[in-house]
């Protein structure tokens, strides 16, 4: 979440002005997601917040049924969340639109729709949750796979890939490219069931529906970890744990990555893109877990905690429009080139500084009043 409400920042347009300065263009980079293959740190944010649903639900079976619901009371508590996942994801998507944008490639909608399934996974035995991550993710791959690939001269400009796309891939890697694969077909069927201002083509991202699907994969992957937390074992066997199968995770998805079996790609989430990014997730938790729990640096995680008590607020204050208010009246009582006191290629660093520290400083506000959102 600190992420996602630092793109206020805008370290990219930095970078864009400061050419061959290598530490803004890294900075920019990671602060942008790639256009296809691959990883930026930018492009962790969503299966990071995926995969801590998934941590999180065993505590939250668990306290539940401590205070005597039942599988019932749960299911019914678990669906009626997933709806307002959903229509938060929607309602965000139609900020400024002409009309509602029923769109479903939002964060909050992916675990909405996924959230049920994980429910019931959750509640099986772990050897079932093993199993039904694996047929999740190859089933998914299989279907992909046997999609057929667009005809020969195909004019990829119809569905808004220029032609002769740096990124787009060959041979059997071509079924995961953009806007040409199962998900993208998926959608320019899907997405008209519902009232459009005009009708859909493309995603210009790439991004599809049936990416919920796998991103159910990454909440499994959490649900693992979860179970990890709360089991009897000791802090380094946890830690233990938490990198061996990061490192496994990482390393069979850049096998099927390079191999061209299976290719990285966060904006369609493939297969393996579950298995990268849930690897980095568990080296993730290890070190937070290992600095909080273990070495008992918790003071020092006070900013971060401040926003992750309350990520959905976060959230909606980074994705509602929220950050430009606050801009704007920035500019109204520091004036307009409040921004540029160290020049132009800095100001929209220097605009976006205050911007966060006052986001910030509303959710300090709310967890000192031990105000804390939750659905």
């Amino acid at each position: 979440m600190l992420l996602m409400m630092a793109e206020v920042l805008r370290l990219s347009n930095v970078a864009e002005a400061l050419p061959g300065n290598d530490f803004w263009a890294f900075l920019g980079w990671n602060q942008s997601h790639v256009p296809w293959t691959g990883c930026s740190l930018h492009d962790m944010i969503q299966p990071s917040f995926s995969f801590l649903v998934g941590v999180a639900l065993p505590f939250s079976i668990a306290g539940r049924m401590a205070k005597g619901a039942t599988f019932g009371a749960l299911l019914k508590h678990t669906l009626v969340r997933s709806l307002i996942l959903i229509l938060l994801g929607i309602f965000l998507r139609s900020i400024n639109r002409s009309q509602t944008n029923f769109t479903f490639e939002d964060t909050l909608t992916m675990i909405g729709l996924g959230y049920p399934f994980l429910f019931l996974i959750g509640y099986s035995r772990q050897r079932t949750q093993v199993i039904a991550l694996v047929l999740l993710l190859v089933g998914y791959w299989l279907a992909f796979a046997l999609y057929p690939l667009p005809p020969a001269g195909f004019d990829t400009t119809t569905v808004g890939v220029p032609a002769g796309w740096e990124h787009n891939m060959n041979g059997f890697a071509a079924h995961w490219n953009k806007n040409t694969n199962l998900a993208a077909a998926f959608d320019r069927w899907f997405l008209h069931l519902f009232p459009r201002e005009k009708p859909f083509l493309y995603n210009r991202g790439g991004y599809t529906t049936l990416s919920f699907i796998p991103t159910l994969g990454t909440m499994v992957l959490g649900l693992f970890a979860g179970h990890s937390l709360k089991s009897g074992s000791a802090p380094r066997e946890r830690i233990r744990f938490f990198l061996l199968t990061g490192a496994a995770l990482v390393a069979v998805a850049a096998l099927l990555h390079f191999t061209g079996i299976c290719p990285i790609v966060k904006r369609i989430w493939t297969p393996s893109w579950t298995l990268f990014s849930g690897g980095l997730c568990f080296f993730f938790l290890a070190f937070f877990y290992w600095l909080t729990d273990v070495a008992g640096h918790k003071k020092i995680m006070l900013p971060l905690m401040v926003i992750g008590m309350n990520s959905i607020a976060a959230y909606v204050i980074a994705d509602a429009g929220i950050a430009a208010f606050i801009s704007s009246s920035l500019s109204t009582h520091l004036g307009e080139n409040f921004g540029q006191v160290f020049g132009n290629a800095y100001a929209p660093l220097v605009r976006g500084i205050p911007v966060l520290a006052l986001e910030w400083l509303v959710l300090y506000w709310m967890y000192r009043k031990k105000i804390f959102i939750k659905i």
